[in-house]
């Protein structure tokens, strides 16, 4: 218990208000540092020539801001009367905590630099994929966290080298446990580097159909057209057949129009040759393969082949304009007055069968 003396000892208190006033005096600076400091060096840093300085600073806001308490908690531990750890333990810890808020910084700006890498690389006319920066983002973000780790239990002097190389036969049991998230590792780089497809395409597999959301270490998110978001393993999806329909530079349209076998010869050219220049003329219909023909007699119409190519190969873009066709090929058969055949079938009795159908009615 706390004696009277130690309740009256003005060093004492002395002492901890000096602690308590540090302790302030750095959490007004970082007041201070973050209304106007921080605004100045910001709007100093937009009107440099490139925004490097400006990703810099943003990045690194919160880990400043954060520097000014640990070291006011650091200087006011120093100055207060008592003492919590020992001198060597907290500068250890200060120490750790300076190499934590720099990694911060770091693992802040990861994403910035891929964007002036971007920014760089189409200056210079040099294409790069939009799914590799977000990968690699992801892979350098991951291997800071590991340096990070590794020097902080180095700072507290832990063997990193020697634990890992004490796992022994427990690193081969880790390695096989950690199989399949290798093969998805490994199944992510072959996505990345041979690009069957990019973050925002339509692409279709065995397993799932939708546009790619994004990709990670273990697997790519697809959202499904029923706005669901499906997660695929990387090694699954590396070895799958996977169309890729945002690829496509035109969609396919083909079906065959049937018009009843009492329409007459120049009805039926006249037919034909108005749906071809239809097609010819309409803006949204790729002119490079445009098939009209009359085709074949069939078992109960005469078929006229229709085979044609859009311009969008976007989903519902594409039905508007499949829509839009069938309603003026419609339009065409109405103002020829030509009827579309349905299947129909024609008996045909002969004489004999007919004199008996008679007499047999007759009878009755």
């Amino acid at each position: 218990m706390f004696t009277y003396e130690f309740w009256t000892d003005m060093d004492f208190w002395l002492d901890l208000g000096v602690a308590l006033m540090i302790l302030l005096l750095f959490l007004l600076w970082r007041k201070l540092f973050t209304k106007y400091f921080f605004k100045m060096i910001l709007s100093l840093s937009k009107k440099t020539p490139t925004d490097l300085f400006t990703y810099i600073v943003i990045a690194f806001n919160k880990p400043v801001r954060t520097f000014f308490v640990i070291l006011g908690l650091f200087f006011a531990l120093k100055a207060a009367p008592f003492e919590i750890m020992e001198g060597a333990t907290l500068s250890r810890l200060m120490r750790s905590s300076i190499i934590f808020l720099i990694a911060w910084g770091i693992f802040n700006f990861i994403p910035s630099s891929s964007v002036l890498f971007s920014k760089i690389s189409t200056k210079l006319d040099f294409e790069v994929d939009k799914i590799v920066m977000p990968f690699f983002t992801k892979v350098f973000r991951f291997i800071l966290i590991a340096l990070t780790l590794s020097i902080v239990l180095e700072e507290w002097s832990y063997n990193v080298g020697g634990f890992v190389a004490g796992l022994g036969l427990g690193g081969l049991a880790f390695a096989l446990a950690a199989q399949e998230s290798i093969k998805n590792l490994l199944g992510g780089f072959i996505i990345v580097t041979e690009k069957p497809f990019t973050m925002g395409d339509w692409i279709k597999t065995p397993s799932v159909e939708g546009v790619v959301e994004d990709i990670s270490f273990r697997s790519t998110r697809i959202r499904t057209f029923a706005q669901a978001v499906v997660t695929v393993p990387n090694a699954t999806l590396s070895n799958e057949p996977i169309t890729n329909w945002s690829k496509m530079g035109k969609r396919q349209i083909t079906f065959e129009l049937g018009l009843q076998y009492d329409t007459s010869r120049e009805k039926l050219e006249t037919v034909t040759r108005r749906i071809e220049q239809l097609l010819r003329n309409h803006p949204e219909v790729h002119q490079e393969t445009i098939l009209v023909r009359f085709d074949n007699f069939g078992a109960s119409s005469m078929n006229v082949f229709i085979y044609f190519f859009t311009s969008t190969v976007m989903w519902a873009e594409f039905l508007k304009v499949k829509e839009d066709v069938n309603f003026k090929i419609m339009e065409i058969l109405e103002e020829e007055n030509v009827v579309i055949a349905f299947p129909t079938r024609t008996l045909h009795i002969g004489k004999d069968a007919q004199q008996e159908l008679k007499k047999e009615y007759s009878v009755n």
